[in-house]
């Protein structure tokens, strides 16, 4: 799909677009675009170039804010994360500590991390990605099978 040409309509105008993306693709950005325009020119009144780059502007500026907002919640979340696992590093460390003090008790050994937790919590993993099985004691193992 490598360089073909499309033509569409945006502002009451056609443009001619080589592209390698699909046509619901276009399409559905061509749509976004024209309902920015429509936000920014009165009905009835021809689409500018001043108008184009005002919706553009519109547009990125609404891209900016969503930019931030993802950053914003993505620092909240990890925040939350460092916090559980603090949460949890000290509820196992209260359990370890309650079972050597019971007579008769079988010692659990301890998994415990290499990367400190801070660490952890601030790491980014992407989407579908696990992290490596030493950075939480609740990582699954690496299995050996083929």
């Amino acid at each position: 799909m490598a360089g073909r040409t499309v033509h569409l309509r945006v502002g009451g105008q056609t443009y001619r677009v080589t592209t390698s993306s699909t046509d619901e693709e276009l399409q559905r950005l061509a749509a976004v675009v024209d309902q920015k325009l429509a936000t920014v020119v009165p009905p009835g009144r021809m689409v500018t170039p001043q108008a184009m780059l005002l919706a553009a502007m519109a547009l990125a500026y609404e891209l900016e804010e969503e930019r931030s907002r993802t950053a914003t919640v993505a620092a909240r979340a990890r925040g939350a994360f460092g916090r559980m696992l603090q949460r949890v590093d000290a509820a196992l460390d209260a359990t370890e500590g309650a079972d050597a003090a019971t007579p008769g008790a079988v010692p659990v050994p301890a998994a415990r991390s290499s990367v400190p937790v801070a660490a952890v919590a601030t790491r980014e993993v992407r989407a579908g990605s696990t992290p490596p099985a030493n950075e939480s004691r609740f990582a699954p193992k690496p299995s050996s099978d083929p």
